[in-house]
C-alpha cells in the first residue's frame, strides 16, 4: 500500500470498476440475496441539466448509505435513478438563452420550441448524472428514468384519464396565481410570500373613503363591502352609491361581508373579483361580474373602454386617460393614475410606510398577479381522505422532528389542485376541443411568414387549414363554456389539442410507481411499494404529500413505507447558504479538495432526520483525516508481524460484536448520523488508540486485529465507500473480492 491515501487517484477508478462488474444492479450474478427481501429507494430526480448543490449531495449520501447497507445485508437492493424535466425552471433558463440570441419563445411554434428545449436538455443531461457518480451514488443506471421518457408520459396520461373517469378532474374559471414574466399559473404551494413596504392610498369613493394598495384595479370594482357589525356602515348595506371614477361615474352596491376587518383602513373595502382571491369568492356569492383590467402580460387592458360604441362621444378627459393607461405595466399605470386621482381631488392621503405580505413567483421573484382563467383542477378531498387514513393506520412512518404532524396539517387544509401550466416544456394535457362546436376558442399561431396570428378559431378557419394552425400553434385559450374530450389521441379531424401542460408536480407525484412501471417489466410487482422515500423536509407539501395521494389512488398502496426527511445544509455558522451571502458550498469543489468520502461523512455524521446540519471546511478536513486514519491503520495491520505467544482475544471480540450490534441497530432505526458518530469514535479511539497499541505488545493477536480491520471496513463501507473499497482491493480477499458485494459483518462471540 502507498504511504498515503490519495482520493483523486482512487475514486474514479473504483467507481468504473463497480460499474464494470454490475455492482449496482440487483439482478447481477454478483448478488445472491440470501434474505429474500427487497429494499427499494426511488431517487428524488434532480434537474437533468443543472449542476448539483449541497442538498443533492446530502440526499445522495443518505440514500447511498441505506442502499449499500441493505445490499450487504443480502437484500435485493434497488436504487432507481432519474432526472426531472423541471418544467418552468428549465423553460425559464432556456428563455434566458434565447434572449441572449435576441430571440424569445414567441418566435417559435410550441412543437419547435419543445424540440429545442429537448435538445438543450439532452446536451446537458449528463451534468447531474456525472456528479452523482462522483459522490459515489451506487444507483442502478440501467434503470435510469427521465420524467419525459415516452413510457413515463404514457403512464402519467393514463393516470390523468383514470382520475377524469373517477370524477376527480374538473375545469373551472377561477382566480389563479399568475406570473406575468414566466407566463404561467402556479398552485398555492408554488408561490413565495415576502414582507414588502408599499404605499397605501386613501381614495374618495362617493360618501366614503377607502384604503387600497392597488388603485389601478378600481376600474373593475363590482361592489363595496363592509362588516355587518360595523355601526358606521351597517345602514348602507344593500344600498347603491355613485362613485366618481377616473373614467366617469359608476354605481356600486354596498354588501355585507364578515371577512372585512373594521379596524383595517377605513373599515370599507372595494370589491374587485377579477384581481383578489377574497373578492373573487364574494363575486361568486353575490353574482358580481368578474372582469379583469390587467392582462396576462401584466399590462393594463382598457380595450373594453376604448372599444365602446359611444367612445367618441365621451368627455375628452376620459378618452385621453384610457388611451394613456392602455398597455402600460401595472406600476407605471399606477403612477399615472395617482397623478390623475390627485388632479380630480379624489386622493385623500397616502401612507408610504404600509407593510404587508405579497405573493411572488418562486422561480423569478415577479409579483404574482391574481387573474381569472379557465384551468383544470384535481378534486383532492377523496385523495386526502385515503392519505389521512393511511397515516392513521400507520401504513407510513415519517421520520423528522414532527413532520408527520405537518404532513397531516397540510392534508387537512389542502385546496383543490390547479394542474394547468401555460408552458411548453412538460407533458401536454390530453384535452381536445371540437373547433366546430367551440368557435370562440382563441389561438395564437405563426403564419407562413412566421408572424404571430391571434384570433378566434371559428373566424381563422375561413383562411387557414386546421392542420396548419395546429402545426404552428403557440397557445390556445378555450372559454370556460367550451366542451372538451379527454383522450391520448385526436378524437377526430375537427379537434385541436389543449396547449397547457401538466404541473411538473403532477408527473413527479407518480414517480415511485412510474419509474418501476416504465423499466423492467417485473419491477413494479417485485419492488413496489418502495421502502424509503428520502428527501428534504422543504418539499414535504410539494412532493411527498402528492406522491402519497396519487400513489394511493393509482396502486391502492402507500408508495413507500418510510419517509426520511433530511434538513437543510447550512454553513459552518448555521446560516442558510445563498449566492448573495457567498457561503455556498459546492460539493464538487469539496470532492476535489478532500475526496467524496470526506464530503459524505461530514454531511451525515451527527445529522438527525428533519433537523438542519451545519458544515464547513473544518468538518471536511476532519473526515479527510478519518480516511487517512483508516488507510494508515490498514497499512499497519497488513505489515504487522505476528508476535509469538497466545493472546486472549475474548474481550476484543466481545467489544467488536457489541459495535456490530450497535451500528446495525442504529442503521435499522434510520439513525444514520448517530451510527456514523459511533463508528468514528469506536474506530479511532478504541481500535486505533487502544487495540493497535496492545497488538504491538502482543496483548491482541495479529489474526484478531485482521478480523477487526475487515469488520470496520465493512461497517464503514456504506458511509465512505471509496477508501474502504480501495483498502479491500489491497487486501485481496478471495472469498469476497469486492467490498461492495461483501456480506454485512455478523457477531462471532456467542
Amino acid at each position: 500500500m502507498d504511504k498515503t491515501y490519495n482520493s483523486a487517484e482512487h475514486e474514479s477508478n473504483i467507481y468504473a470498476a463497480w460499474e464494470k462488474i454490475g455492482a449496482f444492479n440487483p439482478d447481477s450474478q454478483l448478488h445472491k440475496h440470501p434474505t429474500g427481501k427487497t429494499f427499494t429507494i426511488v431517487m428524488p430526480p434532480p434537474n437533468a441539466n443543472d449542476p448539483l448543490h449541497i442538498g443533492h449531495a446530502m440526499f445522495t449520501a443518505v440514500e447511498d448509505i441505506l442502499i449499500r447497507y441493505h445490499r450487504m445485508l443480502g437484500d435485493s437492493a434497488l436504487w432507481v435513478p432519474g432526472t426531472d424535466h423541471a418544467g418552468i425552471e428549465t423553460q425559464f433558463v432556456f428563455e434566458r438563452k434565447l434572449k441572449k440570441d435576441n430571440q424569445s419563445r414567441f418566435n417559435f411554434d410550441r412543437e419547435t420550441l419543445y424540440k429545442m428545449i429537448w435538445e438543450y436538455v439532452q446536451n446537458n443531461s449528463n451534468t447531474a448524472i456525472d456528479q452523482l457518480k462522483k459522490i459515489g451514488a451506487s444507483a442502478d443506471w440501467s434503470r435510469f428514468t427521465f420524467t419525459l421518457d415516452p413510457k413515463v408520459v404514457s403512464i402519467v396520461l393514463d393516470t390523468f384519464s383514470e382520475m377524469h373517469e373517477n370524477k376527480l378532474v374538473y375545469r373551472d374559471y377561477r382566480l389563479v396565481n399568475y406570473c406575468t414574466k414566466c407566463g404561467t399559473a402556479f398552485s398555492e404551494l408554488e408561490i413565495d410570500h415576502i414582507e414588502q413596504q408599499d404605499s397605501m392610498y386613501y381614495l374618495q369613493y362617493g360618501p366614503f373613503t377607502i384604503a387600497t394598495v392597488r388603485p389601478e384595479t378600481k376600474f373593475r370594482d363590482s361592489a363595496l363591502a363592509v362588516n355587518p357589525t360595523d355601526l358606521r356602515y351597517k345602514d348602507w348595506i344593500g344600498k347603491s352609491v355613485e362613485i366618481q371614477g377616473l373614467l366617469g361615474p359608476i354605481t356600486l352596491v354596498v354588501i355585507g361581508d364578515d371577512g372585512v376587518d373594521p379596524a383595517f383602513g377605513t373599515g370599507i373595502m372595494k370589491v374587485t373579483p377579477a384581481h383578489d382571491s377574497h373578492d373573487f369568492e364574494l363575486g361568486k356569492q353575490y353574482n358580481l361580474p368578474i372582469t379583469p383590467i390587467i392582462d396576462f402580460n401584466g399590462r393594463m387592458d382598457f380595450k373594453w373602454f376604448l372599444g365602446n360604441a359611444n367612445f367618441e362621444s365621451l368627455p375628452e378627459k376620459y378618452r385621453l386617460r384610457a388611451e394613456k393607461y392602455q398597455g402600460k405595466k401595472v406600476l407605471e399605470a399606477r403612477k399615472l393614475m395617482v397623478e390623475d386621482l390627485k388632479a380630480d381631488g379624489l386622493l385623500v392621503k397616502i401612507d408610504d410606510k404600509y407593510s404587508h405580505t405579497i405573493a411572488t413567483c418562486y422561480r423569478c421573484g415577479t409579483t404574482i398577479e391574481p387573474l381569472p382563467m379557465p384551468q383544470f383542477f384535481i378534486r383532492v378531498a377523496p385523495l386526502v381522505k385515503q392519505a389521512l387514513l393511511a397515516l392513521k393506520k400507520k401504513e407510513l412512518a415519517v421520520l423528522g422532528a414532527g413532520h408527520d404532524k405537518i404532513l397531516k396539517h397540510w392534508l387537512e387544509n389542502l385546496k383543490d389542485w390547479n394542474i394547468s401550466r401555460q408552458i411548453v416544456w412538460g407533458i401536454r394535457m390530453p384535452i381536445w376541443y371540437n373547433t366546430q362546436t367551440n368557435p370562440d376558442i382563441e389561438v395564437t399561431f405563426l403564419n407562413d411568414k412566421k408572424e404571430r396570428v391571434l384570433g378566434k378559431i371559428g373566424i381563422l378557419l375561413k383562411d387557414h387549414a386546421l392542420d396548419f394552425i395546429a402545426q404552428n400553434l403557440q397557445q390556445l385559450r378555450a372559454p370556460i363554456t367550451a366542451d372538451y374530450v379527454v383522450s391520448t389521441d385526436s378524437p377526430g379531424p375537427h379537434f385541436i389539442q389543449e396547449t397547457d401542460t401538466f404541473d411538473t408536480w403532477f408527473s413527479s407525484a407518480q414517480w415511485p410507481f412510474v419509474t418501476l412501471m416504465a423499466n423492467v417489466p417485473e419491477d413494479f410487482q417485485r419492488y413496489y411499494p418502495t421502502q424509503v422515500m428520502e428527501t428534504g423536509y422543504d418539499i414535504l407539501p410539494f412532493w411527498v404529500m402528492r406522491m402519497l395521494m396519487v400513489g394511493l389512488f393509482k396502486t391502492k398502496q402507500t408508495p413507500f413505507k418510510t419517509v426520511y426527511l433530511h434538513g437543510l445544509v447550512r454553513d459552518q455558522n448555521g446560516k442558510k447558504m445563498s449566492k448573495s451571502k457567498g457561503n455556498v458550498v459546492n460539493p464538487l469543489v469539496i470532492i476535489d479538495r478532500f475526496g467524496a468520502d470526506a464530503l459524505r461523512m461530514a454531511l451525515v455524521i451527527r445529522s438527525t432526520a428533519g433537523l438542519d446540519k451545519s458544515v464547513g471546511d473544518g468538518d471536511f478536513k476532519a473526515m479527510r483525516n478519518l480516511t487517512n486514519k483508516i488507510w494508515n491503520a490498514a497499512r499497519f495491520v497488513t505489515t504487522l508481524e505476528a508476535i509469538p505467544g497466545e493472546a486472549d482475544d475474548t474481550s476484543f471480540y466481545m467489544h467488536l460484536d457489541k459495535t456490530i450490534t450497535e451500528i446495525t441497530q442504529q442503521l435499522n432505526d434510520f439513525k444514520l448520523g448517530l451510527a456514523a458518530e459511533t463508528l468514528y469514535n469506536d474506530f479511532w479511539h478504541w481500535f486505533c488508540d487502544e487495540c493497535i497499541e496492545k497488538a504491538k505488545a502482543g496483548a491482541i493477536s495479529h489474526s484478531a486485529l485482521v478480523v477487526g480491520l475487515h469488520t470496520y471496513l465493512k461497517l464503514f463501507h456504506p458511509f465512505i465507500p471509496f477508501v474502504t473499497e480501495a483498502i479491500w482491493q489491497e487486501l485481496k480477499n478471495t472469498e469476497e473480492p469486492y467490498l461492495i458485494s461483501a456480506s454485512w459483518p455478523t457477531t462471532v462471540v456467542s
